[in-house]
């Protein structure tokens, strides 16, 4: 079939909108015609030099939502007309995904960074001449896609999926964290650097499960005030202070039992530690841009951990739907990090998230 895609080619900073052919779902896989997309710094170094190393011309976007029109053979749990959000790929059979941990499949980076199905075929292509595609399992800048079967989580039809494709990588991330990889509990105390997407979910998270101070660090006043409007019980502009760790001991003397950095500042990674608790955790969801070393013996001293994540240590199948109810319910806000364009305004999408003017730019597919 024919349908219109972002196609991001070499030299360029951000997609353009193509025509393109689509094939047809293969033998467990989907039709889904997107909605929405979220758009995700992820997809913004995949056109950067340095960046994961996606082949190119590529379709890229991985925070999709939108409407079952096809299934492959084999197919089972979803049929047309089913709503859908996109999340990562993973294969189900290795120990990782057994154990209900996909972000950690044995086949994460061929699957969602390789550009291509598993047996090196693409879906997407454009008069006769082959296209990248299959980022994340979904290439979600399109009007179509194809997804697998596993990819693709049913959501209930009476929440607007506009608004739920972020759910598949940033929210999930920031609550995935708060929620699975720390266990953050009522009464503790948790600090968290970064107030985009992933951190501000972590906020509302941290709200969520009850936890007695939730500190969120950040250079952007607005988004600081929008911090503590999700949850937020202190905010800290680390332009306004000289030493942010010591500034976060004195809101909690003995410093915080968790600390979440979703920044790439090198810096900001020993803050973190520095601001722990005894036996805290300082989780990240990021490399550091730059070279950066952890000073060991404090971190012996205080038996503390330094954990990397991925996407919320969260099984999407169980975890997004999970996020929808706590939408529906009231308690995850998601809608107030949103900023809506047409897809045809893509390149200024970019700009606003690359500049920090909007904490999640999602496209919209249809005027």
């Amino acid at each position: 079939m024919k349908t219109v895609a972002a196609v991001l080619r070499d030299g360029a900073h951000v997609p353009a909108l193509e025509d393109i052919e689509l094939e047809g779902p293969r033998p467990g896989e989907v039709l889904v015609r997107i909605v929405a997309s979220g758009i995700c710094h992820t997809d913004a170094r995949a056109g950067a030099s340095g960046g994961p190393g996606t082949p190119k011309p590529v379709v890229l976007g991985h925070e999709g939502a939108g409407i079952v029109e096809d299934v492959g053979a084999g197919v089972t749990t979803l049929k047309a007309g089913d709503h859908v959000v996109l999340s990562g790929s993973s294969c189900g059979h290795c120990p990782s995904c057994q154990h209900n941990l996909p972000s950690y499949c044995a086949q994460m980076y061929p699957r969602n960074f390789g550009g291509q199905r598993i047996d090196g075929s693409s879906a997407y292509s454009q008069n006769g001449t082959r296209l990248f595609g299959h980022f994340f399992g979904q290439s979600s800048f399109a009007k179509h896609t194809v997804a697998s079967e596993r990819t693709a989580v049913k959501v209930s039809r009476d929440v607007p999926l506009e608004i739920l494709g972020p759910l598949g990588c940033g929210v999930i991330t920031g609550a995935g964290a708060v929620i699975n990889s720390l266990s953050v509990g009522a009464g503790d105390t948790i600090a968290i650097f970064g107030t985009g997407s992933v951190g501000l979910s972590a906020v509302m998270a941290a709200k969520l499960v009850g936890a007695a101070r939730v500190i969120a660090i950040d250079v952007v006043p607005g988004r600081l005030a929008l911090a503590k409007e999700l949850g937020a019980t202190d905010v800290i502009n680390s332009q306004d202070v000289s030493e942010v760790a010591k500034a976060i001991r004195e809101l909690v003397p003995g410093g915080v039992n968790y600390t979440l950095n979703t920044t790439p500042v090198p810096e900001i990674y020993s803050q973190a530690l520095e601001c722990l608790a005894m036996r805290g955790t300082a989780a990240f969801v990021t490399a550091p841009r730059g070279e950066w070393k952890p000073q060991m013996f404090p971190m012996l001293a205080g038996g503390k951990k330094l954990q990397g994540l991925l996407g919320g240590d969260a099984a999407p199948q169980i975890f997004i739907p999970m996020l929808v109810e706590y939408y529906r319910q009231g308690r995850m806000p998601i809608d107030r990090l949103i900023r809506f364009y047409r897809f045809d305004q893509i390149a200024a999408a970019f700009r606003d998230m690359e500049h920090g003017d909007a904490i999640k730019p999602v496209l919209r597919m249809e005027p």
